[in-house]
């Protein structure tokens, strides 16, 4: 889990520094091609080899790329628009998505208790938003919307991971949003990264695997009711980062927000054992 923090804070970083020179789609096409680069060298020193990539579910595959590349496009937009902490806080309402979507897409149940933890979960958004105190932005909506992407991805990723290999699953993941990213960057032509921004570029197609790595195996060693909670350092080292390198404010309602976010995601995870 603390590769996984630092995977995301080190994302969040680096994808400031892009946009100030591309846009998200140039990011996500980088991005995804640095990823596939690695995907396919892993692919190819697995004992099965080249057999990881095919699949009997490319419908699925790229239902969920769909998503998650939305979700992503979302997120970095928002980067560059709400503080660091504020963005992680709407973040965290990931799971508390599944729950509510879930039973229309997985057929599981949505019980009046776990209504009222969704609930409770956007009480927490509407302490870290503050509208009417601080004007609602277009970054607080792409933060809110990229989190239902994550979401939406995530129980795809399920139904997907019966099947797949999780090298299946990155290998058409790179693949595809490779192909949505060049198809949506072709508008303004594709520019070439000035020499500077190549290590931030770097930076971001190799955390892009790690975070998703470290966070898969840290489920794969302890159960979700540990590892969820742990993900909640991610919002103090974020603001700290923030206000370091940005000299964004430190905000009470942002941690209290949080906290209340994360009270209902782990009241989701006691109702789920």
């Amino acid at each position: 889990m603390m590769g996984a923090v630092l995977s995301f804070v080190l994302m969040a970083v680096a994808g400031r520094e892009i946009l100030r020179e591309i846009n998200t789609f140039e990011l996500m096409l980088y991005r995804s091609l640095i990823g596939l680069a690695v995907v396919l060298g892993l692919v190819l020193a697995h004992p099965r080899g080249v057999s990881l990539l095919r699949t009997g579910i490319i419908g699925q595959h790229l239902t969920r790329n769909i998503f998650h590349f939305a979700g992503q496009n979302l997120w970095f937009f928002a980067i560059s628009a709400i503080a660091l902490s504020q963005l992680v806080a709407l973040e965290f309402t990931n799971p508390l998505w599944v729950a509510l979507l879930a039973p229309f897409l997985l057929g599981e149940s949505l019980t009046r208790e776990k209504f009222a933890v969704v609930l409770l979960g956007f009480v927490g958004v509407l302490i870290v938003a503050r509208p009417g105190v601080e004007p609602l932005s277009w970054g607080h909506a792409a933060g809110l919307a990229a989190a239902v992407g994550f979401a939406l991805n995530a129980m795809f990723t399920r139904k997907i991971m019966r099947h797949d290999h999780v090298l299946t699953v990155l290998f058409w993941m790179t693949f595809i949003q490779s192909g949505f990213a060049f198809l949506l960057s072709l508008h303004g032509g594709i520019p070439w990264p000035s020499a500077a921004l190549w290590p931030w570029i770097i930076i971001v197609g190799l955390t892009g695997l790690s975070a998703h790595y470290c966070l898969t195996t840290a489920l794969g060693l302890a159960p979700a009711s540990v590892v969820a909670p742990m993900e909640f350092i991610r919002l103090p080292v974020i603001a700290a980062v923030g206000m370091w390198l940005y000299q964004e404010p430190i905000m009470l309602t942002v941690f209290i927000g949080g906290g209340v976010i994360l009270t209902a995601n782990l009241l989701n995870l006691r109702l789920k054992s």
